[in-house]
């Protein structure tokens, strides 16, 4: 008896890693085809559904909504828009990466706390806040009247905005990067007699590019895609202060359907541009690591 138990144990033992090696590759294709659907559902539907809206009519419908100038005002805004706020959200991110990262102060809990607020607040109450600064019944309106200054319904009220919405992408993924790498390299660069300036474009630049370009890119993306805070202070103009989700808005209203798509095919191409760029980034980024 004892003999066949002994037995009947191995036998399990043997058998016991085919049924778990059965049983975790049902699990894991269970949970692929769970993710497929879900995004199948919720991603490559609708983004089918834009392509074939746009080109309903046909390519010469395609790109003759493009020659609208309407459209072509709101292309050229969220280009201007995103080429004057990525750069200067860049130089905020480094800056205050650096000194979260390298430097102790008081209240830099809060300071770190304040970088976070606008994913934090929706984009609408962003745009408000300008309004109640800026706008004509705003602190600032009437001074600004009387020198006839336009923030809210122009230009700088949509960069302000954007702005606001856009700053923590860059400063978010360099504060633990800088963190994690620590100060050895730049004090031992101090010690050889390098400054500030040097040591920061020699040691420290090279060391947090790929996560500076990562940032850049998230930041990017947003700023072109931003709707909420920009619809508050824009004003709905069209010509002059519509982005393009706002001129997707408004030709979708008016039962454009076609020419609404057809920008909204153009921002989804910069979006997936935007995801190639990053898998590449991280990829690269994986690869100097290993």
């Amino acid at each position: 008896m004892a003999g066949g138990a002994s037995t009947a144990v191995l036998d399990d033992l043997e058998t016991r890693p085919g049924r778990q090696n059965f049983t975790s590759s049902v699990v894991r294709n269970t949970f692929i085809a769970l993710s497929l659907l879900f995004l199948a559902a919720l991603l490559l539907a609708p983004l089918a559904a834009v392509l074939t809206v746009a080109f309903e009519k046909g390519v010469e419908a395609y790109f003759r909504s493009f020659a609208d100038p309407d459209t072509g005002a709101a292309i050229r805004l969220t280009l201007i828009t995103a080429a004057i706020v990525v750069p200067l959200n860049t130089l905020f991110g480094i800056a205050a990466a650096w000194a979260i990262a390298k430097f102790e102060f008081k209240g830099k809990s809060f300071f770190i706390t304040l970088i976070d607020l606008p994913l934090a607040v929706s984009p609408v109450i962003s745009g408000l806040v300008y309004v109640l600064l800026f706008g004509l019944q705003g602190w600032f309106g009437h001074y600004l009247l009387d020198r006839d200054i336009s923030i809210i319904f122009a230009l700088p009220g949509i960069i302000l905005a954007t702005m606001f919405v856009t700053f923590p992408y860059v400063a978010r993924e360099l504060i633990p990067l800088m963190q994690q790498l620590g100060n050895d390299e730049e004090e031992a660069a101090i010690t050889l007699g390098a400054g500030g300036w040097m040591t920061f474009f020699r040691v420290t630049l090279p060391k947090i590019r790929w996560g500076l370009l990562y940032g850049i890119i998230l930041c990017n993306a947003r700023a072109m895609g931003e709707f909420g805070a920009v619809s508050v202070v824009s004003g709905h103009i069209r010509g002059l202060t519509n982005t393009m989700p706002l001129h997707i808005e408004i030709l979708y209203n008016e039962y454009n359907f076609v020419g609404a798509f057809a920008v909204a095919s153009l921002l989804m191409l910069l979006a997936v541009l935007t995801l190639i760029v990053k898998t590449f980034l991280e990829r690269h980024a994986g690869i100097k690591r290993h």
